[in-house]
Parts: structure tokens; C-alpha cells; sequence
């Protein structure tokens, strides 16, 4: 991305990026928090809450940034617990359940690289708000993207037990990482405008990053076939009902309660 730009970009393509960086914080951070007293150890189980207190810290400020843009006085926190399923822009790979420990990993370390390397990009925004929200979130996700990485070869290049259900992990999540490259009309204003690079300009360095990871790992890397999409433009798979269901209830139930 260029240091500057003359290029003006809309309200809404705006507030839709950013919806779209909260929710898949937002919705992972959820997933990762159904760990919490779950996890097949203590240290990982202080790992995940950790991880997921991290996202939900991260959704705070890219939401708390939407609602500005926005401008009809709505917090994060109402862009969190009031939206519906259709309002929401994360990608499908995010909201996929959890599984065993093995997929959850997986799910988390295709994000992770994904996430490491959107977030180093945004650090050079022309938007200074979404550089220091960048800045900030990539210490935290080098962290994540380190031990999902260290966990997934661990475990893919352990025992034969672990080695097939990281490769039943892969297989089944493959399909869910293209929607975080394709690009639309929204972004193609951001990255006119110096604020976010073009989605397809990741998909190298992510392919590196994984393709190493996986190849330590003695996995098998899926062939980039048909690709799962949609939830970038509020299109979800039957698992978001559930998700909002538990992630809502307080503020559906009681409007407006605070502590």
C-alpha cells in the first residue's frame, strides 16, 4: 500500500471493512471461548481463554471504530450483541465448530497466517485509526500464529493417531480458506484508497507460511479446489444461528443491562 492517497472511499465500504475485521475476531474469539474448562490440558486450556480474550479485545476496537464511522451512535458492543445473522461479515472459516482439539488448531492456524499477514499490511494504512488498531492486534497474533504453527506440527508429525486427525482436520477446513483472498467492489475502494491491501495480494505469502508449516508437519496439502463463500457479504452456514443464540442471549433477553 502507498504511504498517501488522494482517493476518497465511501461510509459504507468502510464500515463494511471494518465489520468484516471485528466479526471474524469476534465470532473465532466466541468459538475459542467454548474451550474454556474443556481443553485436553491446563496450560492449553489457559492458552485458548487467553487467545480468545485477545480477540474479543481486538473486536472492541475494529467495532468500536465501525460504530464511529457508522455515525447513528451504535457501540461494539451493540454491533456485537444486536445484529443479526445477515448483518454479520465474518468469513465461514471462522464460524465452523470446534471438533476435536486437533480442528480446532487447524481452523486457528490457517486464520492465524492469514490474520499475521493482513494485519503487518494494515500497519502501512493511509488510515491512521486502522494502523494503530493494526499495530496493537499484530503482537498479539504473531503469539497466536507462533503456537498454532508449533502445535500443529506437533501433533501432525506425531503419533499416528495425531498425524491422521490433523490430515482429517486439513481436508475438512481446506475448502473454508479461499473466501479470506476473494476480493469485491468494497475492497477494491479501500485498496484505491491506500487502506487495505487487495485480498488476493496475501494468498503468496499465506501459502508460504502454510505450506512450510504443513510440510514440517508431514501433512498432505489439499489441492485448491472449489472453495466455500459467502460470509463476507452476511451469507452463513447453519452453525450462526447457534453461535448468536448463546453469544446474544443476555442482551436479547435483557436489552440494555450492563454491570
Amino acid at each position: 500500500m502507498s504511504a498517501a492517497s488522494n482517493t476518497a472511499v465511501s461510509q459504507t465500504a468502510l464500515f463494511e471493512f471494518l465489520t468484516r475485521m471485528g466479526d471474524n475476531a469476534l465470532i473465532l474469539g466466541h468459538r475459542v471461548s467454548e474451550w474454556c474448562g474443556h481443553s485436553p490440558a491446563l496450560e492449553e486450556d489457559i492458552a485458548l481463554s487467553n487467545t480468545a480474550l485477545d480477540l474479543i479485545g481486538q473486536t472492541q476496537l475494529w467495532l468500536g471504530l465501525a460504530g464511529e464511522v457508522e455515525g447513528r451512535g451504535r457501540s461494539a458492543d451493540n454491533l456485537a450483541y444486536l445484529r443479526d445473522a445477515r448483518d454479520l461479515r465474518n468469513v465461514l472459516l471462522v464460524e465452523r465448530p470446534n471438533g476435536d482439539f486437533g480442528k480446532t488448531l487447524m481452523r486457528q492456524f490457517l486464520f492465524d497466517a492469514w490474520h499475521f499477514l493482513m494485519l503487518k499490511a494494515l500497519c502501512g494504512s493511509t488510515d491512521k485509526r486502522i494502523a494503530e488498531i493494526a499495530e496493537k492486534a499484530s503482537k498479539e497474533v504473531a503469539y497466536h500464529l507462533d503456537r498454532s504453527r508449533d502445535l500443529i506440527i506437533r501433533l501432525g508429525d506425531g503419533t499416528a493417531e495425531s498425524h491422521r486427525r490433523m490430515q482429517e482436520a486439513l481436508d475438512d477446513l481446506w475448502a473454508y480458506s479461499g473466501e479470506l483472498f476473494i476480493g469485491d467492489a468494497l475492497d477494491a475502494e479501500l485498496v484505491a484508497a491506500g487502506i487495505a491491501p487487495e485480498p488476493e495480494s496475501l494468498k503468496p505469502g499465506w501459502d508460504e507460511l502454510v505450506g512450510e508449516a504443513l510440510s514440517e508437519a508431514t501433512l498432505k496439502k489439499p489441492s485448491d479446489g472449489f472453495m466455500h463463500k459467502g460470509g463476507k457479504r452476511g451469507l452463513h452456514t447453519e452453525h450462526m444461528g447457534f453461535i448468536l443464540a448463546d453469544l446474544q442471549f443476555l442482551q436479547r433477553a435483557y436489552p440494555g443491562a450492563t454491570w
